[in-house]
């Protein structure tokens, strides 16, 4: 195991799913993330953002992520806004967005920043679903509980935390995380 990692994150569930993805490989330490998010139409310029400027405030290397839910009857949205969506319309407004709409595919995609005195880097992962027709589970946070991964007949919030972290969008940029920080150092 490499040194200490700060994990920028206001989320303590997903500082949880990031300690149980690492299986003791990283050390994170949680450092409560100020709201400096910009607005933007990428996850890439989000985390890169977050990033350089959260290592200009706590120094040390530290990892940024950020995930969206993109809905394709919905042009993708709410994608990069997902957090802002699920506090003003949460599951049941987007329940309601998706009445009568029959094309329910979607996706969860997740952008990791690792960033260190020399080096940024992206990390990417994502998980292809659809949008359940109702709110099922309780496990999980955001968006979890309307999410059906493809290949499955339950929702992430319906999911074990281990299971979720084994298909997710979040568990797969982890992965890849994983393999260039074990590399690298």
């Amino acid at each position: 195991m490499k040194g200490e990692i700060k994990l920028v994150t206001g989320n303590s569930y997903k500082f949880k799913e990031f300690q149980e993805l690492s299986k003791g490989r990283v050390k994170f330490v949680r450092v409560d993330s100020p709201k400096l998010e910009i607005q933007a139409d990428n996850l890439e310029e989000i985390v890169r953002y977050s990033a350089v400027t959260f290592y200009s405030l706590f120094s040390g290397p530290l990892l940024v992520e950020d995930s969206g839910l993109f809905i394709k009857a919905l042009n993708g949205f709410p994608g990069p806004y997902t957090s802002y969506v699920k506090r003003t319309l949460g599951c049941n407004g987007i329940l309601k967005l998706m009445e009568r709409i029959e094309n329910r595919e979607a996706s969860f995609k997740s952008v990791i920043a690792y960033i260190d005195g020399d080096k940024l880097a992206l990390f990417k992962g994502e998980t292809e679903g659809t949008i359940a027709l109702g709110v099922s589970g309780d496990k999980g946070f955001g968006f979890d509980p309307i999410f059906i991964p493809t290949g499955y007949t339950i929702t992430f919030g319906e999911m074990e935390l281990t299971e979720k972290n084994r298909i997710s969008h979040r568990g797969k940029a982890f992965q890849e995380f994983l393999k260039f920080y074990e590399s690298y150092l």
